[in-house]
C-alpha cells in the first residue's frame, strides 16, 4: 500500500488535478495497487474560505470556522476524484467524517486522540484508490475540527501509522528540506537526510516544508518521510525525514505573531499556558512592554490568550529570522520584508560561505 500527500501548490488549476491523476495512474502501472492520496486545498483557498467567514462575521465561532476551512480539502477531494476516475481507475473519497480520526474540541489546531482503520481499509478493499482530505477529522461530538494550518502532513502520517504502513511521501513546491527556503535564499543547500527532531523545530520556527505535528506524530509512531516534489520532468526526490541527521539552517517565519503583556508576571503565565499547548514562543520587548513572539499555530495561540480573559495590551505581525543547528542560535525579529530577507541571506552565507557542499553531520 502507498500512502501519499499532495499539497496545494499541486493545485494552481484543473491541470494540476490531472496531472496528479497521471502520476497516481503511473504507480499502479507500476505494480502499486492500492493508493491513498491525501490533498491540500487549492493554493489560497483556505484564506480566502477564512476571510470569507470573518467578513460575514468577525467573531464566528471556532467550531463554524472549522467547517468552513474544511470545505477547500474537500473540494479538492471532489476534483482529484473526478481526475482518478476519468483515466478508468477504480477510485472512492473520504473527507473528516469518515476517515476514521478522532480529535478532541480544540478547534483550529485539534490533537489526535484516537483512530479507528476500518472505515479506510473498507474503502480499499472496494477501491484502488482513495482520496482523502488533509487537515480534518471529527471530534468526539461527530463535529469537524481542523488539524491546524499546513496540517495535510499530518493527516497522511496518521494514516500512514493506521494502515501499517512504515512510510508516506510528502509532495510540496520544493523537493525536500534545504538550509533555507529556497525561494528566498537560491544558495539554499538541500538535506538529504535529517532527523525528526531537528526538522521539527525549523518548523517550529518557520519553516513550512513540513507540518511540526506531522513529524512529531511520525517519531512517535515509527513512520519516515520521504519529501518529493512533482514536476513537469518527472517526480524529484529530496529529504528523507528519519530518525538520524542534523544540519544547520536559516529559517524566515515571514508571519510571525508579537503578543506584548501589561506586565512580566502576565507575560510568564500566558507563555506557560502556550507551552502546555505545545506553542513555540520567544520572550522580546515590544515598544517597553515584555511579550512573546510565536512563529507557529498563531491563530490558535492568539486564541488562547485572549480566551483567558484578560486581553492583552497589544498583539502585531512581524518576521522572524533563526539560525538552527543543535540549537536555537540566534533570533532576529524585523518588521520589513526586505530587509529579513536580507539577513537571511547574509546569515546563509556566513554559514556556508560560498555555498560549497558540505557532508551533514549526523546527531
Amino acid at each position: 500500500m502507498t500512502i501519499l500527500k499532495f499539497g496545494g501548490s499541486n493545485f494552481l488549476g484543473p491541470e494540476g488535478y490531472h496531472r496528479v491523476a497521471r502520476h497516481i495512474a503511473q504507480r499502479r502501472a507500476a505494480g502499486e495497487n492500492k493508493i491513498v492520496a491525501v490533498v491540500s486545498a487549492m493554493k489560497g483557498e483556505t484564506d480566502s474560505l477564512k476571510a470569507q467567514m470573518l467578513e460575514v462575521n468577525k467573531e464566528a465561532s471556532p467550531s463554524n470556522l472549522d467547517a468552513a476551512l474544511a470545505i477547500g480539502e474537500m473540494r479538492s477531494v471532489c476534483l482529484l476524484e473526478a481526475a482518478v476516475s476519468y483515466l478508468g481507475i477504480s477510485v472512492t473519497s473520504l473527507d473528516g467524517y469518515g476517515l476514521g480520526i478522532r480529535t478532541n474540541s480544540d478547534f483550529g489546531r485539534a490533537t489526535v486522540e484516537s483512530v479507528d482503520p476500518r472505515p479506510i481499509r473498507s474503502a480499499l478493499q472496494e477501491h484502488d484508490v482513495v482520496i482523502a482530505a488533509g487537515a480534518q477529522a471529527i471530534d468526539q461530538s461527530g463535529r469537524v475540527t481542523f488539524l491546524g494550518r499546513n496540517a495535510s502532513d499530518l493527516t497522511a502520517v496518521v494514516l500512514a501509522s493506521m494502515l501499517e504502513e512504515h512510510a508516506c511521501e510528502i509532495y510540496s513546491d520544493v523537493p525536500g528540506v534545504s538550509t533555507g527556503d529556497p525561494n528566498l535564499i537560491p544558495q539554499a543547500q538541500l538535506i538529504p537526510e535529517i532527523g525528526y527532531r531537528a526538522i521539527a523545530k525549523m518548523s517550529r520556527y518557520g519553516a513550512k516544508v513540513l507540518h511540526h505535528g506531522a513529524v512529531e506524530y511520525a517519531e512517535r509512531h515509527g513512520v519516515t518521510i520521504i519529501c518529493k516534489s512533482l514536476t513537469s520532468d518527472g517526480v524529484v526526490t529530496g529529504t528523507t525525514v528519519t530518525g538520524h541527521g542534523n544540519a544547520r539552517s536559516v529559517t524566515v517565519a515571514r508571519d510571525a505573531v508579537v503578543i506584548s503583556f501589561a506586565s512580566v508576571a502576565e507575560r510568564n503565565n500566558r507563555r506557560a499556558l502556550l507551552d502546555q499547548n505545545g506553542i513555540t514562543t520567544i520572550d522580546v520587548e515590544q515598544n517597553d512592554r515584555p511579550g512573546l513572539c510565536v512563529m507557529s499555530d498563531t491563530d490558535f495561540a492568539r486564541r488562547l490568550v485572549e480566551g483567558t480573559g484578560i486581553p492583552p495590551a497589544s498583539i502585531g505581525s512581524t518576521m522572524v529570522v533563526t539560525v538552527l543547528d543543535a540549537s536555537v542560535r540566534r533570533v532576529h525579529l524585523i518588521g520589513d520584508y526586505e530587509r529579513a530577507v536580507s539577513l537571511a541571506r547574509q546569515l546563509h552565507e556566513q554559514m556556508y560561505p560560498g555555498a560549497v557542499a558540505e557532508r551533514f553531520g549526523r546527531g
